[in-house]
């Protein structure tokens, strides 16, 4: 038998049962602390939390979320069983309970009622614990039901994906890289477009099929998808199963599906667009070649703005700077402003329509050109309202006008002289006859009656008042360049020079006459006495300028004109041309004054102070002999009279030396005397028989012509009128040197005709003496004429 315990060994166990009561104390702490915890942690937990005794399908607690959630108390929770908050039947119910038993962990998902009666997708997480010796499920309910409807809407998104991707009336394709393969999907239009049957291309990219004309181009468009996540507007060529090349435009987005990224691409076929495009660029090129090629500025404006919009080269060029973008009024006038009555106010209407074409003229102040304008509104591509505006350059037009009045001006100053003119060489012809009867008759009596016989005197008068008048009636003649020149080469200076002592007489001690000789003036062609006329009539016109004391000024130069400067002087021919200036310190004149001067009987003298015909003649002289004459004058400044004659091309030839002694005036010979005036054929046929000639006088060249034919002895000479009835003088005389090839001709008349001379300037070889002639005149130019040799 065992033995006692002993003492030590009771105190031994006492003390182990100690430690055995004091850690069962201890566990059983922390068993009600860990409950405590697990109640604290189920009851205050944010997850749903049921515990459910699986054998009955009953609720035995639920935490305050899970009141909250369902609706229900947690009192009334505890007191319910599983079908009353899940849609499943009590046999289904049951079932799911066995499963959860047989595992560990159970998952499933239900559709859970609340107490308001709605369904929740829930899912459920069950865990088996122990407790009073039972086996329960602690349950964690998530509700799923937003997640379950975005699956739904997912699926359902994916299902319209498919039907959108399919249905799209453009081609699409997308391709996964799922496998590290890019294969590829394409819709329905994908085929239509490019022709291949769906087996020849699903799954398979466009490498494989030939797609890419420049197969590189895949590369770079993928490269840039992942680069950017989207690109637009890709332009390549891509080919279809046919072989045809066509321009595509791609546009491409990467997208996340199914844990995989597809490159979703959209394919435009644009070979249309391209070549419409191409079509545009050459037809906006032509429009641009157009606008650039016309001689006209164009240019588009913002009526709103005032933005210039357009201009096209030429306006460029004009303005020297390209000003699209700049305001109108700032670019073209230099304003900071709209311009005052800007031409846009009358485009438009009152509604905003357009008015039509403006047409108008502007002289634009930064270029000083002139433009004549045409203007309209339009509509311009985006809808707003602009002004078109087409101008020509009228700068040279403007000038031509000014330069058209101008020499219109001197056209009817030129018109009015030259109608003048007319007047005067009619009266001329008349009247010299007159005056050469009276002259004639008045000198064949002077020369019966002796000097100291008082009619002699009264005869002498009447010669004067006569003679006046046939030097009124020359200055007439020559203003109307109808008198008759003999032109001779000649040195201008020398001419002057020589007058030099005659001129100062005539002008007087009172006035400084100055001489300015240019040099190497060349030679004029010009009759001597007109020289003489031009100098005398321009001096004394220069002397009743000045008052008291004055200066006049005689120069000569050498000028020569080109086209340049004849262009911008009307009037003026090119050339060159000898100057005879006459200038003085007078009086002036003032325009209106200047616009009358060379007019016959035009005169600012009292009256009986000048005939108004000195400047007259100066004019009829300087055109006769190819020249023009320019004055320069203003009141209180003087004037200066530029007389410009041409130079004379040839060599001066060796003056002929001239009989100095005292011709004979009377003669033997036969004259045959032709003038259709019986006055003046009566006196000129004394004059003739005067001198001792035998006179074979006719009223008309047909009784001429008979009396020649008539005549048995020799014609030495014959005198005619230039103007007769039946024909001219000129051609008589042709008619009587069949007859007499030797006959001499000595021509007369009151006014150069154009039958004898050109211009006034006797024709070569023609011998002319002009009415009123006195005896002595008329005899030594007869004698002079008969004894001329051939």
């Amino acid at each position: 038998m065992p033995g006692k315990p002993t003492y030590e060994a009771l105190v031994q166990r006492v003390r182990e049962m100690e430690r055995s009561l004091s850690e069962c104390k201890r566990v059983e702490k922390k068993l009600r602390e860990n409950e405590a915890l697990f109640s604290n942690l189920f009851e205050h937990h944010a997850a749903v939390q049921l515990i459910i005794d699986p054998d009955g399908g009953i609720i035995l607690d639920a935490n305050d979320a899970a009141s909250e959630f369902y609706g229900w108390t947690r009192k009334q929770l505890q007191q319910m069983k599983l079908q009353d908050i899940n849609t499943l039947s009590p046999q289904k119910i049951k079932q799911e309970m066995e499963k959860a038993k047989a595992s560990k962990r159970f998952h499933s998902e239900f559709h859970h009622r609340r107490a308001d009666g709605s369904i929740r997708n829930v899912e459920v997480f069950s865990s088996k614990i122990e407790a009073k010796g039972k086996d329960l499920l602690c349950s964690v309910i998530h509700d799923i039901t937003a997640r379950k409807q975005a699956q739904k809407r997912l699926r359902e998104s994916e299902n319209s994906f498919s039907q959108l991707f399919e249905s799209a009336p453009v081609p699409m394709a997308y391709a996964s890289d799922a496998g590290g393969y890019w294969g590829t999907t394409w819709n329905e239009a994908w085929y239509r477009t490019f022709g291949y049957a769906r087996e020849e291309a699903e799954g398979r990219s466009g490498n494989d099929i030939g797609l890419w004309v420049n197969p590189t181009d895949r590369g770079r468009f993928v490269e840039m998808a992942n680069r950017q996540n989207y690109v637009a507007d890709f332009e390549t060529l891509l080919r279809r199963h046919d072989g045809a090349v066509r321009n595509c435009s791609l546009f491409g987005r990467f997208i996340e599906k199914s844990g995989h990224r597809l490159l979703m691409v959209v394919y435009l076929d644009i070979t249309d667009r391209k070549q419409a495009e191409a079509e545009l660029r050459r037809s906006h090129q032509t429009l641009l070649t157009v606008l650039d090629s016309i001689d006209a500025t164009v240019f588009v404006e913002d009526m709103h703005s005032r933005e210039v919009l357009f201009m096209n080269k030429h306006m460029i060029d004009a303005f020297g700077s390209d000003f699209t973008g700049r305001h109108c009024f700032e670019a073209f006038r230099g304003k900071s402003n709209p311009c005052d009555n800007c031409i846009n106010d009358r485009l438009l209407d009152a509604n905003g329509h357009s008015t039509g074409v403006c047409v108008w003229e502007s002289k634009n102040d930064r270029s000083g050109k002139w433009y004549l304008n045409h203007d309209r509104a339009i509509r311009w591509l985006d809808g707003r309202m602009v002004r078109l505006q087409i101008a020509s350059d009228v700068t040279m037009l403007k000038e031509m006008e000014r330069e058209r009045d101008r020499i219109g001006e001197q056209l009817k100053q030129a018109q009015k002289m030259e109608s003048v003119g007319r007047l005067a060489g009619g009266v001329a012809h008349d009247f010299n006859n007159m005056l050469g009867a009276i002259l004639g008759y008045t000198e064949l009596g002077m020369m019966r009656i002796s000097a100291t016989d008082p009619i002699h005197g009264t005869l002498k008068d009447i010669q004067k008042a006569a003679q006046r008048s046939v030097d009124l009636t020359r200055q007439l003649l020559a203003f109307a360049r109808k008198q008759t020149v003999a032109p001779k080469v000649l040195d201008l200076n020398k001419i002057v020079a020589g007058m030099l002592k005659m001129l100062r007489r005539l002008i007087g001690e009172d006035i400084h006459l100055s001489w300015l000789p240019g040099k190497d003036l060349g030679r004029i062609r010009m009759d001597p006495s007109q020289i003489e006329q031009l100098l005398v009539n321009l001096c004394v016109n220069a002397r009743d300028a000045i008052h008291d004391t004055g200066r006049i000024t005689v120069q000569t130069d050498a000028v020569t004109f080109d086209e340049t400067y004849c262009a911008a002087h009307g009037g003026i021919v090119p050339g060159d041309f000898v100057l005879l200036a006459v200038s003085d310190n007078g009086c002036g004149m003032e325009a209106e004054t200047l616009s009358h001067l060379f007019e016959p009987f035009f005169t600012t003298k009292a009256v009986g102070k000048g005939t108004g015909l000195g400047l007259a003649t100066v004019y009829g002289m300087v055109k006769q002999n190819d020249g023009f004459i320019d004055v320069n004058s203003d009141p209180g400044q003087g004037t200066t009279f530029k007389i410009y004659l041409p130079r004379h091309a040839a060599r001066a030839g060796r003056s002929k030396k001239v009989d100095t002694a005292q011709p004979a005036v009377s003669g033997h010979e036969t004259i045959l005397l032709v003038e259709d005036e019986s006055m003046i054929l009566d006196i000129v046929m004394k004059m003739l028989e005067y001198q001792g000639y035998t006179v074979m006088a006719a009223t008309t060249p047909g009784e001429a012509i008979h009396l020649a034919q008539e005549h048995a002895g020799d014609i030495h000479l014959l005198v005619s009128d230039v103007v007769m009835p039946e024909m001219n003088g000129r051609d008589l005389a042709k008619k009587l040197l069949s007859l007499y090839p030797d006959l001499k001709r000595l021509f007369m008349s009151g006014y150069t005709a154009d039958i004898i001379a050109h211009r006034g300037v006797l024709d070569d070889g023609v011998e002319f003496i002009q009415k009123p002639f006195s005896v002595q005149s008329l005899a030594v130019k007869v004698r002079q004429v008969l004894d001329e040799t051939k």
